[in-house]
């Protein structure tokens, strides 16, 4: 074979020897071959590709605890710079498919190869970092190669090898017009699929039991199933039992033995969540009376469960109006420590990346330090998806081109934002087109900080902007709306829009986990 290739003519018998001074090890053999003392023999900066599975010619605890400088590459998971067939095979096949190709060359491999090299120097996108619980990845020895999970893969390798299939003489189409190529690729993978992988792969690091209030209806139950069945959460089932045990036998679902309670049978637990309730609330207008009534309602007892500890998220909506749904939260978990007013933010997954709009649910006419609150809350929400918000204030005006009150309103709330967040990314008031582009916004207003890069998180004026916004980009196909999340509640409590379909409960529920992991992982989360 191509063995000889690689033969040496120095006189050398095994590894230990084989080692001493050189710049680069490539293993595909066997675990444990290559020790930490054989490593140190090697040059500074040593690059080593240990690919035995599942267990590599050296672990990178090892590596790492023989030297520093060490630049490793193994075939697993769990380690940094994984090589993984998945960056190669479905693209360059892509590709290859694409044009028709009557044969998969050695120029294709390699354009396959250089694309993903110079992809992997390039900025690493949000969801990414999201996907792999990291901050900021940047090319190093610790990010040599692209990231599994990384979107840009389709529409950066599949490109590059149906070009080189077309300039290589093997391909039967001709393609001229790359960017529409690319744009093809992008669309056929769907805007939310790797947003929603990511945020599923972190739910399932640790499921939460989550409890459905409106357990009697088919959408919700095949719901429950399907995050039953992925193991991304625990669900708890509210409603007349009998009627969602026929549910489950008639849509012939399987929720195991999964637990199902109906409040108006369970007179203890009312009893002693309306007591708990009346403590909350008896200088309110409440009578303990009222309080235990109430727990015979779903939303309030689910919202009692999660209070104490019974649950760790609540999902309701689905059939009754939002205001109403959202209404016995307030009452039984309340708000965070010193948020006077929640508000709700949609994700919209675009090609750019996740876009985080807010608010699209609650505050009609936000003050002006309605907005601020509005600002904070949404930062913090969006870190806890390990992206750094950068945030822009909408209005109709730039910087003070009008004297207009709601600008004025707008451009106040970034006064105080600047003042009491100085590390915060945030500026305006500012056109939505200026808020996306950084080139007008360098053009234009080189102080902002977003003039170096636009802005991830839009806090609208009020709410109508928010609403429509959301809605007209939903609607018009440019992207895909996730939510709405709701902000500053004191526990997991999440509202779905009336009538959502079982793709967007299970969304919801998925972002109910990771905000309840995320609530017992931090016990306070500080803006950075």
């Amino acid at each position: 074979g191509n063995k000889k290739l690689f033969a040496t003519k120095k006189d050398v018998n095994t590894l230990d020897e084989a080692i001493q001074g050189t710049d680069v090890f490539i293993g595909l053999s066997k675990g444990n071959i290559l020790s930490g003392e054989m490593l140190q023999q090697m040059n500074d900066n040593p690059v080593v590709f240990a690919l035995a599975n599942p267990i590599p010619e050296i672990s990178y605890e090892v590596a790492m605890g023989a030297r520093e400088d060490v630049i490793l590459a193994t075939g697993r998971s769990d380690y940094p710079n994984q090589v993984n067939n998945v960056l190669g095979f479905p693209f360059i096949f892509r590709g290859a498919l694409d044009v028709r190709a009557t044969q998969i060359n050695e120029e294709m491999k390699l354009a396959a190869v250089k694309a993903l090299a110079q992809l992997a120097k390039e900025d690493v996108p949000e969801i990414v970092n999201l996907a792999y619980n990291a901050k900021n990845m940047s090319f190093g020895k610790s990010y040599i190669i692209p990231k599994p999970l990384d979107p840009r893969l389709i529409s950066v390798v599949a490109p590059a090898v149906a070009k080189a299939a077309i300039e290589s003489g093997v391909a039967q189409l001709e393609m001229s017009n790359w960017e529409k190529y690319k744009h093809e690729l992008e669309q056929r993978m769907g805007l939310d699929s790797k947003l929603i992988k990511v945020i599923t792969n972190k739910a399932k690091q640790n499921p939460q039991r989550v409890v459905f209030a409106e357990a009697d209806t088919y959408k919700i139950l095949k719901a429950a199933q399907i995050v039953l069945t992925e193991g991304i959460a625990i669900p708890i089932l509210l409603g007349n039992k009998e009627k969602i045990e026929d549910l489950i036998k008639e849509n012939n679902l399987d929720l195991g033995d999964t637990k199902i309670i109906d409040p108006r049978t369970e007179t203890d637990s009312c009893n002693y969540f309306g007591e708990i309730l009346f403590e909350k609330r008896a200088r309110r207008g409440y009578t303990l009376y009222e309080a235990k009534k109430n727990m015979r309602e779903r939303n309030y007892y689910g919202a009692m469960m999660v209070e104490t500890g019974q649950a760790d998220a609540l999902i309701s909506g689905l059939t009754r109006k939002y205001a109403d749904t959202i209404k016995p939260a307030l009452r039984v978990i309340g708000t965070q420590e010193e948020v006077k007013k929640v508000a709700g933010m949609y994700i919209m997954v675009t090609k750019k990346g996740p876009i985080f709009f807010a608010d699209t649910t609650i505050n009609i006419n936000p003050s002006v330090e309605d907005l601020v609150e509005i600002t904070v809350l949404s930062a913090k929400a969006v870190q806890q998806f390990n992206i750094k918000p950068r945030i822009a204030l909408l209005s109709f005006s730039n910087f003070g081109s009008s004297e207009d009150h709601e600008s004025l309103r707008v451009r106040k709330a970034v006064e105080i934002l600047h003042k009491q967040y100085p590390s915060l990314i945030v500026d305006g008031e500012l056109q939505a087109n200026f808020a996306f582009n950084p080139q007008l916004m360098r053009e234009n207003f080189p102080f902002s900080e977003l003039a170096q890069q636009g802005a991830n998180t839009l806090i609208f004026p009020d709410l109508h902007a928010g609403n429509i916004a959301y809605k007209l980009v939903q609607e018009m196909g440019s992207a895909e709306a996730i939510g709405p999340v709701l902000l500053g509640m004191n526990k997991p409590v999440h509202i779905l829009q009336l009538g959502s379909s079982v793709r967007e409960i299970v969304n919801m529920v998925t972002i109910a986990v990771v905000d309840a992991q995320s609530r017992k992982s931090e016990k306070s989360l500080e803006l950075v």
